[in-house]
């Protein structure tokens, strides 16, 4: 049974921006998953926009109280990260599905986070390789990290000089339609894997994580034509997919994301228990109620729409 944890701690601080507007800024009460199992923790459910109050894509997997794979790391992510109380140094790998901003943008500033942690020991990293105007992952980090880059003074982290953790990046074919491994931990019972998915010129790649038993699949931004992605995503207990658009989009938009029915479509059938909609943009929040609507005339197990910190356990 998966259980919802609610967001009282928000509303409240919601209600006390509300009182104390004229004296202070108003900013999300920190909200952690429980401490035992494995959970899902949205750190950000928004896109690129900064128009709605909600992080850019960003996702922390919490697996008996230690924040273990970060999944995206969106504008914003590196705020939320602190209030959830995420530690750097629990991290055992950082996935990016692209590299357009929301999802990838404060990377960066998270690595800044663990020059003051005190891990020793390296940090794995994936991400797509190359396609149109997109660097892979290795040039990526070389372009932000490396001696030349925009922060040369992190370059330590492509090497482990400096004091600074040592990332270690797989690469990942954003072509490909078979699952690609990513890492496969036994000691800790995590396997990650890969497959690349359809969002238009852009890179991009979707992650299965398996935790024991548990399975949460991340769909990324794509526009659900690829068959494939179905079995990827088959049998997962929770199934993370972005409803950037309305049901009537067509055009640029279409090709880039999926519609409300072709997600439900998609969750239906790979036989996921729970759907979680998430990185929403105004052209779906405007009529939100009906698009969420539409999803659920087409799946029928639970659909959770996603909120900023909100927490989604998985009970065996």
């Amino acid at each position: 049974m998966l259980n919802n944890s609610t967001q009282f701690g928000k509303t409240i601080t919601a209600m006390l921006c509300v009182a104390l507007q004229a004296l202070s800024a108003c900013a999300y009460a920190a909200t952690q998953c429980d401490t035992t199992g494995t959970a899902l923790q949205v750190l950000g459910s928004g896109g690129p926009i900064a128009d709605d109050g909600r992080v850019s894509s960003a996702y922390i997997i919490w697996i008996d109280g230690e924040s273990k794979i970060m999944v995206d790391a969106g504008g914003g992510a590196f705020l939320r990260f602190g209030e959830a109380g995420a530690d750097f140094g629990e991290l055992e790998h950082i996935a990016i599905s692209h590299f357009h901003t929301d999802h990838s943008a404060d990377l960066v500033t998270l690595l800044k986070t663990g020059y003051f942690s005190d891990r020793e020991r390296p940090l794995s990293i994936s991400g797509p390789g190359a396609g149109g105007p997109f660097q892979g992952l290795r040039d990526y980090l070389e372009s932000i990290l490396g001696r030349d880059g925009a922060y040369g003074y992190l370059s330590g982290y492509l090497d482990g000089s400096g004091g600074l953790v040592h990332l270690q990046p797989t690469t990942l074919d954003p072509t490909s339609r078979e699952v690609m491994p990513v890492l496969d931990d036994t000691e800790s019972a995590i396997q990650i894997e890969a497959t690349g998915v359809p969002h238009g010129i852009v890179p991009t790649v979707a992650y299965r994580i398996n935790v024991g038993d548990s399975v949460i699949v991340f769909a990324s931004d794509q526009n659900g034509n690829d068959e494939a992605f179905v079995e990827f995503a088959r049998d997962a207990d929770i199934l993370v997919m972005h409803m950037v658009v309305p049901e009537n989009i067509s055009g640029a938009g279409r090709s880039l994301h999926a519609p409300p029915s072709r997600i439900g479509q998609i969750a239906e059938a790979a036989n996921a228990r729970v759907l979680v909609l998430s990185h929403f943009m105004a052209r779906s929040l405007q009529d939100f109620d009906a698009n969420v609507e539409i999803v659920r005339d087409n799946f029928g197990g639970e659909t959770v729409p996603a909120d900023d910190l909100q927490c989604i356990s998985i009970r065996n």
